[in-house]
Parts: structure tokens; C-alpha cells; sequence
């Protein structure tokens, strides 16, 4: 099957075109609204990494220097708040809405008015989330998890609006999630199957179905935080008659799938990318399918492996513990069926190829660190330690944003008709992996030595690795700056123009029928790539 090219009269196919401002706020193309989750994101990005300059300056030797405990915490907690509701989350949403409906041969998603609106949600959100912070008061303080009593009893009345933001996003990404699911059940091509579909509409299905499961837990959970705070229940107040360890329960409830959340999507990414630039096709498609639908089921059943240290009773304990080791088969068979793609294959190392292959080697590192921390004598050690903080760092730094960042170098010729700076493109890749590990693999170190996480100082013997920590982050901040100006540089036009068949191999960017160009379709689009 081979497409027409994309040309201005496309545009109409969704109303005249406007101008300006009124275009963006009232757009329902598919397009159009992943570009605005891409850029909102990179802004949230940039906002919480940010707070993780100020964290690391203030870590970087003992002693009190630039900020007073209470804004050290506040800012931890927002830091961790942004990056997983305000950047990850969003970012993998406009992904999916730029790439699902080209990947199934739908003309747009199926939602387009929700599409809007649970777009024009999120800078609310964002906005009323980072105002706490200037509150009278302060803003949260009491970590990313926010678990009772510090969050009900002892919080500033700041924590009202935050509730209220939570609430919010929540409502963005379920309306998302309904999206997906209605365009892919619905708006595939003619004559394609489920099980044709490309692995990362897969990770999509069911990050979806993940999302629509658990934020309504969150929802329940916040709102139970909010009667105690000011109806007077005592849902997690033990002096009522309560329990707060019932909040850590609800918590990780949503919380341990929330991980898989933002971390499928990019296992969705990394199955595109890595046969496109072996040039095989994907070893063990079925077996990865299977592998990401246990992940997924098994992420509902390992939530108390946060809560070793509550006094679980023994046989719960147990059971947590075998689930949590048992998730890491699937994840491990994921991990095999990338190795075998790209064993034999004819490889070529473009920068989506080099942070694929960084993806594969660190979030392993990161599973082994979580494996570990499955086991019940060493989780009692390693607990509420830098080790922790290490760990889930490996996770989504070298996880989840490697990928988004191999995914639109990746798509980003596709989306603009123009390379990007394939040279900056790869000095960008490798001061990126040099301090993302120098970053994070020294607080695996910090955590076995004892030093506490979310903590504003700390005894002189933990000096010398934090000061590397901190070193590696101001240089991995410093990098992203390099990434903004490439992709912007792409967008205006400045590289070579992309050909139709943008990485050659036998694999390709596979596209079905075309959806509609945006109204700002370029002057001379970039054509539509023919189905092999």
C-alpha cells in the first residue's frame, strides 16, 4: 500500500485553518496536540531539573550553604512531582499522539475534542503545582509519595491546591489513556490485526489500560488525604481511629504500576528503534507481547515491596518478595529478544541506535539494583537510602528519558521533513551517558556506606562521592541544553531534507495510510513513507 503525499489541502480535512494563538488553544489535530505535550514537558523537564541543580549545590559539600531545610525538602518533593506527572508522563503522551494514528492508518485520534481538553489540562496543573511553592507556608515538603501523617497532619495549606493539581493531571492522563484505547480498538487500517500492530502501540494499549486502573486509586487516596486535612475523618490519623500505613497501601497501589506507566512506553521505543538499525526484524515478537502483558498484570500484585519496614506480617512479606523477583523474568526475556536483534544484525550506530543501546545496558543495571532491593534482608538495609535513590534514577533517567530522547531523534525527520545535527546529535548523546552515570552510580555507594536520602546535609566521610554526584548533574543539566538547540534547529529547517525513506534497512519507518497534515503544514512537506 503506498500513501499520498502530505499536501495543504489535508489540512481542511479538520475545519478552516487559523491563525496565531486561537489555532493552538482550539486545535483537535493529532499533531498539532503531540507537539504541545512534546514542548510542555520539555518545560516541565527543565523546571524540575532545575530543583536538581539547587539539591545537588546544596549537596555538594556538608553544611547548610544555599537553601534552609524546609525548602530542601520542598524541593525534593516537587523535583520528583514534576518529573513524573509534569515531564515523563506527559512526554510519552505525545509520542503516542503524534505516532499511534500514523501507525495504525487512522486519520487522527479517535477523541480529538477530549484530545484538546486533556491536553489544556495539564498547564493548569503544572501552574497551580509549582505556585504552592510560593504559598504562604511553603509548598510540599514532605517527598514525592507524600504519606500521611506529613501530608495531612503536619503539611502547609499549600497542600489543598497541591491535592487539587494531582487531581487534575490525573484527569489529563485518564482521558489520554480512554483516547488511545477508543483509536486503537476502533481506527486501526482495514485488515489490521491486533497482533500486527507495532510494539510501541502495543506498550500504549496497555500503559492505558494501566492508567485507567490505578488513577483512580490516586484520586481516592488524595481525596481521602483532603477529608482528614479539613472535614475532620481520620482516614490515616491513628489518634481517629485510623492508619497511616493504609495511605502507604493505597500509594503504592497506584504507585508500583505508575512505574510500569512510564517505563513501557519506552520499552515500546526502544522495540522500533533497535531492528530499524540492526536491520533484522524483532527477535521473539509473541514472547515480547506476552513478556509486557505479565509486566503488566505482575505490577499490580509486588506494591508492598516498598513496605518491607512496616511490619508486614511474615507470609505477605514472602509473597512480595516472590513476586517481585518473579517480575523480573519478563523483564528479562525483554531484555534478551533486544540482545538477539541485534546479535548478527548489520548494525549502524545513529544517535536513536546509540540511545537505545545505552537504554538496554543502564535500565539492566537498574532492574539488577531493583532486584536486589526484592529481597527482604537486603531491602532493610539499603531502605530510605541513596541506594534507593540510585536505583529508580537508573530507571528513568537512563530509562525513560534516553528514550524519549532516541525517540525523537529518531521521529524528529519525519516530524519536521529535516536531520537534525547528526554530529551535535551524538556529542550530545555521549556527555549525556558519561554523566548520567557519573551522576547516578556513586549513590549506589552513598547508600550502602548509610547515608539517608532527603536529607540537607550529611557526615563528612560521604564528601567526596557526592561531590562527584553533584559534579556529574551540572554537567548532564548542562547537556540538555545542546539537545533543545538541535531539535530546534530541525524544526526551523536548517539541516538537510529528510528523504522518504529516512534510515534505510529492511525494517524502515512503517506507515499505513497518512493521517491529515497540521494547518501549519510546511511549504514543502515531507512526503509519506511507502509501506515495504
Amino acid at each position: 500500500m503506498t500513501s499520498h503525499d502530505m499536501t495543504a489541502d489535508d489540512a481542511h480535512h479538520h475545519g478552516p485553518s487559523k491563525k496565531g494563538i486561537l489555532r493552538w488553544v482550539t486545535t483537535t489535530n493529532h499533531k498539532d496536540i503531540g507537539t504541545m505535550y512534546l514542548v510542555f514537558s520539555f518545560i516541565m523537564f527543565f523546571v524540575g531539573g532545575s530543583m536538581a541543580m539547587v539539591i545537588r549545590a546544596e549537596l555538594f559539600q556538608p553544611g547548610m550553604q544555599i537553601v534552609p531545610a524546609e525548602t530542601f525538602n520542598m524541593l525534593t518533593t516537587m523535583h520528583g512531582l514534576i518529573m513524573v506527572f509534569g515531564f515523563i508522563m506527559p512526554v510519552f503522551v505525545g509520542l503516542a499522539n503524534w505516532m499511534i494514528p500514523l501507525m495504525i492508518g487512522a486519520p487522527d485520534m479517535a477523541l480529538p475534542r477530549m484530545n484538546n481538553w486533556s491536553f489544556w489540562i495539564l498547564p493548569v496543573a503544572g501552574t497551580i503545582l509549582i505556585s504552592t511553592m510560593f504559598m504562604q507556608g511553603g509548598g510540599p515538603n514532605f517527598g514525592w509519595t507524600f504519606y500521611a501523617p506529613l501530608s495531612t497532619t503536619f503539611a502547609p495549606k499549600s497542600t489543598d491546591y497541591f491535592i487539587f493539581a494531582i487531581h487534575l493531571l490525573g484527569m489529563s492522563s485518564i482521558m489520554g489513556s480512554i483516547n488511545v484505547i477508543v483509536t486503537i480498538f476502533n481506527m486501526r487500517a482495514p485488515k489490521m490485526r491486533l497482533i500486527d500492530m507495532p510494539i510501541f502501540v502495543w506498550t500504549w494499549l496497555i500503559t492505558a489500560f494501566l492508567i485507567i486502573a490505578v488513577m483512580p486509586v490516586l484520586a481516592g487516596t488524595v481525596t481521602m488525604m483532603l477529608m482528614d486535612r479539613n472535614f475532620g475523618t481520620s482516614f490515616f490519623n491513628a489518634a481517629g481511629g485510623g492508619d497511616p500505613v493504609l495511605f502507604q497501601h493505597l500509594f503504592w497501589f497506584f504507585g508500583h504500576p505508575e512505574v510500569y506507566i512510564i517505563i513501557l512506553p519506552a520499552f515500546g521505543i526502544v522495540s522500533e528503534i533497535i531492528p530499524t538499525f540492526a536491520r533484522k526484524k524483532l527477535f521473539g515478537r509473541m514472547s515480547m507481547i506476552y513478556a509486557l502483558t505479565a509486566i503488566a498484570f505482575l505490577s499490580f500484585i509486588v506494591w508492598a515491596h516498598h513496605m518491607f519496614m512496616t511490619g508486614l506480617p511474615l507470609a505477605a512479606s514472602m509473597f512480595f518478595m516472590y513476586a517481585t523477583m518473579l517480575i523480573a523474568v519478563p523483564t528479562g526475556v525483554k531484555v534478551f529478544n533486544w540482545v538477539a536483534t541485534i546479535y548478527r544484525g548489520c548494525l549502524t550506530f545513529e544517535t536513536p541506535m546509540l540511545f537505545s543501546l545505552a537504554f538496554v545496558v543502564l535500565f539492566t543495571i537498574g532492574g539488577f539494583t531493583g532486584l536486589m532491593l526484592s529481597l527482604i534482608p537486603s531491602d532493610v538495609q539499603y531502605h530510605d537510602t541513596y541506594f534507593v535513590v540510585g536505583h529508580f534514577h537508573y530507571v528513568l533517567v537512563p530509562g525513560s528519558l534516553f528514550s524519549v530522547f532516541a525517540a525523537i531523534y529518531y521521529w524528529l525527520p519525519k516530524w519536521t521533513g529535516h536531520m537534525y545535527n547528526e554530529t551535535l546529535a551524538k556529542f550530545h548523546f555521549w556527555i549525556s551517558v558519561i554523566s548520567v552515570n557519573l551522576t547516578f552510580f556513586p549513590m549506589h555507594f552513598l547508600g550502602l556506606a548509610g547515608m539517608p536520602r532527603r536529607i540537607p546535609d550529611y557526615a563528612l566521610q560521604f564528601t567526596d562521592f557526592n561531590q562527584i554526584v553533584s559534579i556529574g548533574a551540572f554537567i548532564f543539566g548542562a547537556a540538555q541544553l545542546i539537545f533543545v538547540y538541535i531539535v530546534i534547529q530541525a524544526m526551523r529547517g536548517k539541516g538537510p531534507k529528510a528523504t522518504a525513506h529516512v534510515w534505510e534497512g529492511s525494517h524502515g519507518l512503517e506507515w499505513t495510510v497518512p493521517s491529515p497534515a497540521p494547518y501549519h503544514t510546511f511549504s514543502e512537506p515531507p512526503t509519506q513513507i511507502e509501506r515495504h
